[in-house]
């Protein structure tokens, strides 16, 4: 009875809210600030998110990395994601943004935006959707001025939860969800999956209002078949798209960016009804965390057992998909430079169709089972298929390759030594030191003026940055 009356006296508080601040809905509030007026708790926890400030480098951590992301971004520079409040941060500093010396300038669209701020929606909603996703990064970089906050998830001025990026609408219709019929407890699941989900920039032509022909980069789901890695693997070779060619191998790969949600709904806690928020967010906390750090208020709301039972289950499965992704990237960094080995020795398209293709599956495969963080949690049992799976197709492509090297006399190549960041983005032929001098001119120099340029338009509060870290792995 308690618990009825607590959920009715927190949906009777936001019902409250609704009506206290309806006056400011239908503009959107991108400055993050100005919701504390109305939701102080919420707004506080929001900012506990500030105490996750320290940057783990994922490629000192794996160095395979830097070879399977060679000719890629992900091969300068790729940390462990921090919390919301230094999201914005995280993608200015990274060194795969590059180092633009003007709004013209790239190298990234501006679609590297999308989930990163608030600032977003309000843009879109100025600007229009294919307006915003055409063009460089530098573009919007005195509007993008807030890390990922209120507005992203909620109908400005009120504490109802919305899907407030329409690309994600329409990849939702694509598996039969109508978002904007969801109810609290789906939203629950949704509000979350418009980011942590697996996407694409499609190249997508459109006019202008003054008759002006352009392309726009629209962040798309790519969910026509399906939400498993091998659906959304269908659907890419079916259209031939590529995130880039491989440096060394040449093989057209895909990168998976952060399949979340897709890997999450075939996991026993979706299936039992869990939602993200359930776990991530308990009794309305905005301090979006590790569940595990909250363990009453999470776990043992629902598992009968103790805190140290359920960690060393969580812990043993991480083990295990340490372990095969370990093996799994080991086994396609030796694919890639037995492959570039194979073309440097005079191997041929027709030789090599079936082993990119091959690599190409198998990385997607890998990458997909992993970037999401938690989906040995989620859904570990898939994981782990997956984990196995890509293993299976890049032992397959080194068996191919050893056929096309021993034709062409290079029987005895054994892969260089990637086992340390600095060897391996060596061999990926990352110039670093260029990379950063560029970036920290970037950093000293025109990202400052953006951020003076939002504080002086009233879109930043300067306040909300005092005594914040400005990490990153390079410095």
């Amino acid at each position: 009875m308690f618990r009825v009356m607590r959920i009715s006296a927190v949906v009777l508080m936001g019902v409250c809210l609704f009506m206290a601040s309806n006056a400011l809905a239908g503009k959107v509030i991108s400055n993050n600030s100005e919701w504390a007026k109305d939701f102080p708790e919420q707004y506080a926890t929001w900012k506990e998110t500030s105490k996750s400030d320290q940057i783990k480098d994922m490629l000192k951590e794996k160095p395979q990395l830097a070879i399977l992301w060679a000719g890629y971004g992900f091969a300068k520079d790729y940390n462990a994601p921090r919390g919301h409040f230094y999201a914005l941060q995280s993608n200015q500093n990274t060194l795969r943004t590059g180092a633009p010396i003007d709004s013209q300038t790239g190298p990234m669209p501006t679609a590297c935006w999308t989930c990163k701020s608030p600032d977003v929606v309000r843009m879109i909603d100025e600007d229009g959707e294919e307006e915003y996703f055409t063009g460089k990064w530098a573009k919007y970089g005195e509007e993008i001025a807030n890390s990922i906050g209120c507005a992203d998830c909620h109908v400005s001025g009120t504490a109802e939860l919305a899907i407030t990026r329409d690309y994600a609408k329409r990849g939702f219709k694509e598996i039969g969800i109508d978002a904007d019929k969801a109810n609290a407890n789906e939203l629950g699941n949704l509000v979350c999956a418009q980011c942590h989900s697996e996407y694409y920039f499609k190249a997508t032509a459109w006019t202008d209002s003054k008759g002006n022909e352009k392309t726009a980069k629209v962040v798309t789901f790519p969910w026509q078949n399906g939400v498993s890695a091998e659906e959304m693997e269908t659907y890419y070779d079916a259209r031939d798209f590529k995130d880039w060619t491989h440096k060394i191998s040449k093989a057209p790969m895909l990168k998976a960016q952060h399949p979340g949600y897709e890997i999450f709904t075939t996991g026993i806690h979706f299936k039992n009804g869990v939602t993200c928020a359930n776990c991530h967010m308990p009794n309305g906390t905005h301090n979006v965390s590790n569940p595990l750090e909250n363990m009453d208020d999470t776990c043992l709301q629902c598992h009968d057992t103790s805190k140290d039972v359920l960690k060393e289950v969580v812990q043993t499965k991480f083990e295990r998909k340490e372990e095969l992704m370990e093996i799994a990237m080991n086994n396609l960094g030796k694919a890639h430079l037995e492959a570039g080995k194979a073309w440097e020795s005079g191997a041929t398209e027709a030789e090599m169709a079936a082993i990119l293709q091959d690599i190409r599956h198998a990385q997607w495969r890998w990458d997909y089972s992993i970037a999401s963080h938690g989906s040995f949690f989620h859904a570990p049992e898939e994981t782990l298929r997956l984990l196995g799976n890509a293993n299976n197709l890049a032992q397959e492509a080194r068996l191919k390759l050893a056929k096309v090297l021993a034709k062409h006399g290079a029987a005895g190549f054994v892969a260089p030594d990637f086992s340390t960041k600095e060897k391996a983005q060596k061999l990926a032929g990352v110039p670093l030191k260029k990379l950063v001098d560029d970036k920290e001119a970037f950093r000293k120099g025109l990202l400052k003026k953006w951020g003076k340029s939002a504080v002086d338009a009233g879109k930043l509060d300067p306040a909300i940055k005092k005594g914040m870290s400005d990490n990153t792995s390079y410095n």
